[in-house]
């Protein structure tokens, strides 16, 4: 469990939650683990085999404090909040920005992301030595984010980001270890349906974690339909997809990548349908989410809380600030930038 600001985060299976008069107590296997004084929080995150007290519930309610429950995995399943949540409030301040100045939130999230392709480009010379067009690639993403700064609408900044992302995806095939470059090919970013093995855990990778930013989104009270920078468009989560921006390369592509570069996955774990597109295998799928799961447990420092967080909450921790900004606590969203 993790106390961040004014939210909680329990991720320890068979942690118990109750009220002891002003304190919040969590217990593990019936010892004292954690405790702080319960008028602090304003959101506790429950993560899987979590049981909360009917008694902390019901402060909960009378408190305006957002008790949310996730799977073990990330899934939203619900949350309890009192009816005066302030979630109107909040929702009408997203409407309102999404339609009148989407372009600063979109503009530092896609910022956030060009640096983000750099950064995993730079580290893969860094460990392996020179590459002259990767190095050209380098310097003109570095160029998109100069751009981004003087980019007024949405479509300059969409034009931007696709640009920058077919630059990232044309050295994408330069990533791959000469051990695995028998195995698989890269030859640029397709979908819908993927046409080859990387495009297809790619493409598996980022749905599993839109869901689960959606599902973040919702916990602190956002509409995950109304995004900044994609477009509003039925049955997709724009909110979510925007902020999936922030953690595609160094987060997801760099996932694959170890997956593929140390061969523990191969051109036969997949399987290619009449129209030609690339099924997983469901042993593939059970890696892919099972690594998926490890990588949330390691830890990064957050840069603009300054301390050390699982990756896993990352998507929460985004959430609120998010929140944080559209309620006026905090002048700009601050993405978040790898280091």
């Amino acid at each position: 469990m993790r106390k961040l600001q004014n939210s909680l985060y329990i991720t320890k299976q068979g942690s118990y939650l109750h009220k002891e008069r002003e304190t919040l107590v969590i217990e593990y296997e019936w010892e004292k683990v954690f405790q702080l004084p319960i008028h602090s929080i304003e959101h506790i995150f429950c993560f899987g085999n979590v049981l909360v007290s009917p008694f902390l519930i019901g402060f909960c309610g009378e408190n305006n404090v957002n008790l949310a429950y996730f799977s073990e995995y990330g899934r939203y399943l619900g949350r309890f909040q009192g009816k005066q949540s302030g979630n109107i409030l909040l929702r009408k301040a997203q409407y309102r920005m999404a339609e009148t100045n989407p372009v600063l939130i979109a503009r530092n999230i896609i910022a956030a992301k060009i640096q983000a392709s750099r950064k995993v480009l730079q580290r893969h010379i860094r460990n392996h030595g020179n590459d002259p067009e990767m190095e050209r690639v380098i310097a003109l993403l570095g160029n998109s984010v100069t751009r981004l700064k003087s980019a007024v609408n949405l479509e300059l900044i969409r034009g931007i980001e696709g640009e920058a992302a077919a630059r990232y995806f044309s050295v994408f095939s330069h990533l791959l270890t000469l051990q695995a470059q028998p195995h698989f090919q890269f030859d640029g970013r397709n979908r819908r349906p993927p046409r080859d093995p990387i495009n297809a855990m790619l493409s598996f990778l980022y749905s599993v974690l839109g869901n689960q930013i959606s599902g973040a989104l919702q916990s602190v009270g956002l509409d995950p339909q109304v995004g900044f920078l994609h477009a509003d468009r039925p049955g997709r989560d724009s909110l979510a997809q925007d902020l999936l921006e922030e953690f595609r390369a160094w987060w997801i592509d760099r996932m694959v990548l170890s997956l593929v570069n140390r061969l523990q996955v191969k051109a036969n774990d997949f399987s290619i349908d009449a129209s030609g597109a690339v099924q997983m295998k469901d042993d593939t799928r059970k890696l892919l989410l099972q690594t998926l799961q490890q990588k949330k447990q390691e830890k990064i420092e957050h840069p603009f809380l300054g301390e050390a967080v699982e990756i896993g909450l990352l998507p929460y921790i985004q959430a609120m600030l998010l929140a944080r900004h559209l309620r006026g606590d905090l002048a700009e969203y601050p993405p978040f930038l790898m280091r």
